[in-house]
């Protein structure tokens, strides 16, 4: 049990005419005062100073100050067995009508968390009440721990109050949930001349606002690089991985088999965020199946204190017998990450510009090679979105991701048409990402609701105008109701992006594990079978050559391989690529053909509807595709396998006579003359003798190997009497 936060004094001290300022909540206010601590509003005489283009909206009827002090938790409930070692990462929302008016910060790993915030919001009347709720941060769905409630008439006017509000849960056994600790302030009605109001609707967008800029914005990036495990055990059956998380970033390496020495060698890069101090979790797995899964050992580094561009190494012992793990760890510092008003664009402002131009200019490519570029994104607004709420209308905001950069604007509250009008910032990392712009519709405790996406290259971004594009589905494979309208800007240095080109791919965070579809399944087996078809149609052209279904393009092909293999230089494969991706962009340019033309042309529909029968019919036809791709690929892997094994010993003597023919062949005579007279004679084949059947005499040969599958007949069956 530990004792409550102590009570703050607060003595006031009035300063004559202070400048106004604004609230949280966007109010702009007049304060004469002294703050009750350094980092929330001062407690003394305030005046509330309207907007005049409002008077329809209700005047409110007061300002209420909050000072979120300590959780003091009176016992481990049943909501805390769940967690790891009795502990939890909890923190607070405080909601008006069922609307969030603020959430705290996570205090990880702690059952009596202390957070010191301060929010101020005004109040329509004194019959108000404040929702206290108290959640544990979890991996997938957060854990309800207890809720309280302020109710604003028992609060003494123009003097602070400590509150101290048991938290209650209707679903829990337990009698003792724990207190919350705060103080609370509230003012009368501030005297103003005239009825100049503001809507109660447009202030919760202020406020949510100002609290979602200051929750995301980060200093600095970890990089984690995983480098190999120690002594671990070699007798165990199964594949090992890494999890690594830092607050809600979570990254999980790729699965090696399980020795005595796996080497990862693998990046990660986690954001540093000012009001995340928790340490990094990083836990060694080993997997056997898609569901077994053993933890050998977990350990928290405290990164606080890395210095800057300083790479440190850390060996971490896990546990017992199961070895060690070692890993690197960098902290870069990161510019460029903002969140402006359409008129503090950074792009905008003449000297932030010429710094971001000159900064990726060409001469400057040796600096910061990790840095790429700049993009600005200007998120104007969206209209004609779907409705969520019973009233017809959404709380819409929007994620901006790129890479594993995210940023948000506030919620706009009951409106279909959103105007965020605000501008962000990212450091581009790699200029082939692809910024994705998500809407969701806020829909209180409950996970939000998705109205829509869209995707837009940084390669494709046109700096400067003003876009509107139509969102999609979740899957993007449709249209979505709405748009949504952009003005966005990149400026990137061309050999930094070049170099950065030819290096890993940065991973996403760790997503749910991929699920079973088949409608997936046969969109992958579609694109395999384009692929397939388009090679099936190039080795049937070659194979007309051979032919001479035409005279004179036999002819043609058949001077053009005299040519090529006589003069043939290794030089000449990479000049035959460059002409040929040369050949295209003339193509394109011209508009002869489309970038996005397919390689051959193969239709694919899918029905709407579908009956059962249908669908099974299709399943079953999928299956029995996949089935037979795969047998035909473990035949013939199987089928080497054995030339070697000597399974068949008649084939593979045959196989060493054929391997002693060619090895002196290949001494003797040169590997240009042995190609052009095998081109020869498969250019006069069909002239020498017209009704010759064709044939592939290394797979004719295989065929005559068993596989596993066929070994495991009696001898007489794969054709060997056993001496």
């Amino acid at each position: 049990m530990v004792t409550v936060l102590s009570r703050q004094s607060f003595s006031p001290h009035w300063l004559p005419h202070s400048p106004p300022v604004k609230l949280p909540g966007g109010f702009p206010v007049r304060l004469a005062g002294r703050s009750c601590c350094g980092s929330c509003l001062p407690l003394g005489d305030v005046h509330l100073e309207w907007g005049a283009d409002r008077p329809d909206s209700p005047s409110p009827q007061g300002l209420c100050h909050v000072i979120q002090a300590s959780l003091q938790v009176l016992s481990s409930t049943l909501s805390f067995l769940h967690t790891n070692e009795g502990t939890s990462d909890p923190y607070v929302k405080f909601k008006l009508e069922g609307k969030t008016i603020y959430k705290s910060k996570i205090v990880y790993k702690n059952l009596n968390p202390k957070w010191t915030e301060s929010f101020s919001f005004p109040l329509q009347d004194r019959e108000q009440v404040v929702d206290v709720r108290v959640y544990d941060k979890d991996l997938t769905t957060d854990d309800f721990m207890g809720s309280s409630t302020i109710v604003i008439k028992n609060l003494e006017l123009d003097k602070t109050s400590e509150m101290v509000l048991s938290l209650e849960d209707p679903n829990s056994l337990e009698d003792d949930m724990g207190v919350i600790s705060l103080y609370a302030l509230q003012m009368d009605k501030w005297n103003q001349k005239g009825d100049q109001t503001q809507p109660q609707d447009k202030a919760q967008t202020q406020r949510s606002a100002e609290a979602t800029k200051n929750s995301q914005l980060w200093s600095g990036v970890f990089g984690i690089t995983l480098v190999e495990g120690q002594d671990m055990p070699e007798n165990v059956q199964g594949d090992i991985y890494v999890r690594y998380r830092l607050g809600e970033q979570k990254y999980k390496s790729k699965n090696l088999c399980v020795q005595a020495n796996p080497q990862w060698r693998e990046r990660f890069d986690f954001n540093k965020y000012e009001d995340c101090l928790e340490p990094l979790q990083v836990e060694v797995f080993a997997k056997r199946g898609r569901k077994s899964e053993e933890s050998w050992g977990m350990f928290e580094v405290d990164l606080s204190r890395l210095p800057v561009a300083t790479q440190q190494l850390y060996t971490h012992v896990l546990d017992e017998d199961k070895g060690r793990l070692v890993f690197l760890a960098t902290l870069n510092p990161c510019c460029g990450v903002s969140i402006n008003e359409l008129n503090k664009a950074p792009l905008e402002q003449p000297d932030e510009r010429d710094q971001i131009l000159e900064k990726y200019s060409l001469k400057n490519s040796h600096k910061c090679l990790r840095e790429v570029g700049f993009l600005q994104v200007k998120v104007v607004s969206a209209t004609d979105l779907t409705s969520t709420d019973l009233n017809g209308k959404s709380d819409p905001f929007c994620v901006l991701e790129l890479g594993n950069s995210r940023l948000q604007t506030h919620t706009i509250y009951k409106t279909l048409s959103p105007e965020w009008e605000k501008v962000f910032t990212f450091p581009i990392k790699d200029i082939h990402d692809v910024l994705e712009l998500t809407v969701f519709g806020e829909d209180g405790d409950k996970a939000p609701d998705f109205l829509g996406r869209v995707a837009i290259p940084l390669l494709t971004v046109q700096n400067g105008q003003q876009v509107t594009r139509g969102l999609k589905k979740a899957n993007w494979e449709g249209p979505a109701k709405g748009t949504i309208s952009l003005v966005m800007e990149v400026h990137y240095n061309p050999v930094r992006a070049g170099i950065r080109t030819f290096k890993p791919k940065e991973e996403k965070f760790l997503e749910d594990n991929p699920k079973f579809a088949k409608k997936v399944l046969a969109q992958n087996i579609y694109r395999v079978r384009k692929i397939t078809m388009a090679v099936l149609h190039t080795l049937q052209y070659i194979k007309s050559c051979f032919q001479w279904e035409s005279t004179q393009q036999s002819i043609i092909a058949f001077l053009i391989f005299i040519v090529t293999v006589w003069a043939w230089e290794l030089f000449m494969l990479p000049l035959f690529l460059l002409l040929l991706i040369g050949w295209n962009y003339f193509q394109i340019t011209t508009e002869r053909i489309s970038s996005n033309q397919d390689l051959v042309s193969v239709s694919y529909t899918e029905s709407g509807k579908k009956g059962l029968m249908d669908k099974i019919h299709m399943v079953q036809e999928i299956v029995i595709t996949v089935q037979s791709i795969l047998d035909e690929i473990a035949c013939i892997g199987e089928r080497v396998k054995n030339t070697f094994n000597w399974s068949v010993p008649f084939l593979s003597c045959l196989a060493c006579l054929v391997l002693f023919v060619a090895t002196a062949t290949l001494y003797y005579i040169p590997l240009r003359y042995i190609i052009l007279i095998w081109g020869v004679n498969k250019f006069t084949k069909k002239l020498r003798s017209p009704y010759a059947i064709d044939n592939n005499e290394i797979l004719d040969f295989l065929k005559r190997v068993p596989s596993d599958v066929q070994k495991s007949l009696s001898p007489l069956d794969v054709g060997e009497k056993p001496m």
